[in-house]
């Protein structure tokens, strides 16, 4: 009899052993799972922290160059159409303006609107190889001929201020034709024909390029730099100088004159 409880007492104890640790082990991975959740919720909640400054000044960004380009189709789209519209405005300066609008509009629909596009992708290219030359092309293409359209407004302008007298026999529409001519047709032989002929970059640029098609850069080498800075901007910018230093020469002499 004594045997038999003592028998019991030890399958009671071993029981209530075994359910403890069984507890013990059911609490402890309890707390590891709690833990695990906890740590996952405040990675989360860090990521978030963390990220919601960059996405919130991504979507601005975004949102900035949305109404940049629209602002820019409309803006010229009114300046083209007024012209249109009014006769009275259709004199030789205002046809430089209107070439001036139409080549902004094009900068906007074909450059901005791609560049738009590789900032939604997060930098990714996703027209291929040759539509990024003609990216490219176009970009330096129709800024080229923004810059001359400029450069053209201030020789009209110049001649308009300081020989008015032999304005309308310098400024005739025939060479208004040829003014135009020249700044849409010259801006071709620097961009499209050097791009495409691959003549504008190094030999590494473009096995870079080939390897990796989803990304398009634009990198030129010393001699196309050189050429398109002088064709694109130095020279113009020169000459639109010049002729605005003549412009407020003339200005500030007939101001005088007639306070004389």
């Amino acid at each position: 009899m004594n045997e038999l409880v003592k028998i019991t007492e030890l399958v009671t104890q071993s029981t209530f052993k075994n359910s403890t640790e069984h507890t013990n082990d059911t609490s402890s991975q309890d707390q590891i799972r709690n833990s695990t959740v906890s740590l996952t919720l405040s990675s989360d909640a860090t990521w978030t922290s963390r990220s919601w400054p960059l996405y919130f000044l991504g979507t601005l960004k975004l949102g900035i160059m949305a109404l940049i380009i629209v602002a820019a189709l409309f803006g010229n789209l009114l300046v083209i159409v007024s012209v249109m519209r009014h006769r009275k405005l259709r004199v030789i300066t205002n046809y430089f303006v209107v070439s001036l609008a139409l080549a902004d509009m094009l900068v906007a629909i074909w450059a901005m609107c791609f560049n738009f596009s590789v900032e939604v992708t997060g930098g990714e290219w996703i027209f291929g190889y040759f539509m990024c030359d003609v990216w490219n092309s176009l970009d330096v293409y129709f800024s080229t001929a923004s810059i001359l359209h400029l450069c053209c407004i201030s020789v009209d302008r110049y001649y308009a201020i300081v020989q008015p007298l032999d304005y309308p026999l310098i400024m005739t529409n025939a060479r208004l034709v040829l003014m135009l001519a020249i700044v849409w047709c010259s801006p071709a032989l620097l961009s499209f024909l050097p791009i495409f002929m691959e003549w504008y970059t190094t030999s590494e640029h473009l096995a870079f390029r080939r390897k990796n098609t989803h990304i398009c850069s634009f990198t030129v080498n010393r001699t196309y730099s050189v050429i398109s800075s002088s064709v694109s901007f130095w020279v113009p910018g020169m000459v639109m100088i010049f002729m605005y230093y003549r412009i407020y020469v003339e200005a500030d002499r007939q101001e005088r004159m007639l306070y004389r």
